[in-house]
């Protein structure tokens, strides 16, 4: 197999400068698409007495306020939008720490370009048109799963989109139809191939591309191991695009940006100072090509570090690393982005329990496990079995609907979870590492 193919040289392999110049333009025209279209940014600018014209420079961006999750969520669903609705042709969400998702609309230009974005990290992963691509994101609102499956579909890949779940008949499509390439989370990519050890699948798998959730370098010696795959990850979020953001080579030495989508900057978190990119530090993304809803400056929370080296592999953008955690409380559980007052805001006005939970994350195998305690209000519950069942079950269909995240709910004695006087409450316990 050819280890290096390049699926756009003329933006994959640019100089330092050219990127600087078509981004310093681009950057100019989504500042004053957003100050003219989107009345939040032009609130914003107004107060500071901003103007799209002061923005001459890239360092020019630092005047530019950031924007927020609680940003994007307050303006929920359509105030971030740039252009009216009969121009957008797609909608996808995000989950939001209320009951409110954050919404975000993709115009024609917007699909074409994010396309593109997903073939560059899949030919960066070795894909090519004679592979078979079986999908194993979840279908939906998500961007994941009609991310990566419209990028490869528009490299000529036979792509399954098996969607998530149903784990036998994964296996039956990967061995029956040849399935070469794998798309999901690693921790369920992992399961899958414990699965098909047990079976002695027969199968041609090669590639692994995988998202939605960090994994280990020992996690991926077991995937590796397990499939006899060459792994690679790629970086995303729904709040500027999806997947596609960046993506891994064969050269395993960090993520290439897609350079003329998204300029990047790494700022402290707590001063919200610009550090030097190649410093560790919160990723800071402004997309620099989108119509539908451009966003400036967002706070990704992920902790990261940028290298400006050229890769082994031909291509000159510049690689993140691998995301080393975040600066949030956000849980990121099989995939799905979590926190805790989603949760909270689930629980709170169902009869019968308590204001006192306890989260608990744990990992069978490689398959993460949440449990979600909650105390009953009335100890008078306990005497009805059949109540007790009819609870359990209304709350963990209401967390599955609302999370997409299959949870054991543990009813516990009223009063009988840790009470936290002295200091802020400890309700999540994320035991996966221990």
């Amino acid at each position: 197999m050819q280890r290096i193919m390049i699926w756009n040289p003329g933006r994959e392999c640019l100089s330092r400068k050219e990127y600087d110049a078509m981004k310093l333009e681009r950057l100019k025209w989504t500042v004053r698409r957003a100050y003219e279209n989107v009345p939040f940014y032009r609130e914003k600018f107004d107060a500071i007495g901003l103007k799209p014209e002061h923005i001459q420079t890239l360092k020019d961006i630092e005047k530019i306020p950031y924007t927020t999750k609680l940003d994007l969520r307050d303006n929920y669903p359509f105030r971030l939008f740039a252009e009216p609705m009969n121009k957008i042709v797609r909608l996808h969400a995000s989950s939001g720490t209320t009951g409110k998702p954050v919404v975000f609309g993709y115009t024609k230009h917007d699909m074409k370009v994010w396309r593109e974005n997903i073939s560059r990290i899949a030919a960066m992963a070795g894909v090519t048109a004679d592979d078979i691509a079986q999908i194993v994101f979840g279908f939906g609102m998500f961007t994941g799963g009609f991310g990566l499956y419209q990028g490869l579909e528009n490299m000529g890949v036979t792509v399954v989109p098996s969607s998530s779940g149903n784990s036998e008949r994964q296996l039956m499509f990967i061995e029956d139809f040849g399935v070469t390439v794998i798309v999901g989370t690693p921790s369920y990519v992992l399961h899958l191939g414990e699965l098909a050890e047990e079976r002695a699948l027969k199968h041609r798998l090669r590639v692994g591309m995988f998202g939605g959730e960090g994994h280990t370098a020992e996690m991926r010696k077991q995937i590796e191991k397990l499939w006899g795959i060459e792994c690679t990850e790629n970086y995303g979020l729904t709040e500027v695009q999806g997947p596609g953001v960046s993506g891994e080579c064969l050269e395993h030495d960090g993520m290439h940006f897609n350079e003329d989508s998204f300029l990047y900057e790494i700022i402290d978190s707590d001063t919200l100072e610009v550090k030097n990119p190649e410093e560790e530090g919160e990723l800071v993304l402004t997309t620099l090509t989108k119509e539908g809803v451009p966003v400036l400056r967002y706070r990704t929370k992920d902790i990261t570090s940028i290298n400006f080296a050229p890769c082994r592999c031909g291509r000159t953008s510049a690689r993140m690393s691998k995301v080393k955690g975040r600066s949030d409380d956000m849980l990121i559980i099989k995939g799905v982005n979590v926190f805790p007052s989603q949760i909270e805001s689930l629980l709170l006005g169902i009869p019968h329990i308590g204001p006192h939970y306890e989260i608990i994350v744990t990992r069978k195998g490689y398959m993460d496990q949440l449990e979600i305690k909650v105390e009953l209000a009335d100890s008078s519950l306990l005497e009805s079995y059949g109540e007790l069942e009819a609870l359990t079950a209304k709350i963990r269909e209401k967390v599955k609907s609302n999370l997409l995240l299959d949870a054991k709910i543990t009813l516990a004695e009223p009063k009988s979870l840790e009470r936290y006087v002295n200091g802020k409450a400890q309700r999540v316990h994320d035991l996966r590492n221990q």
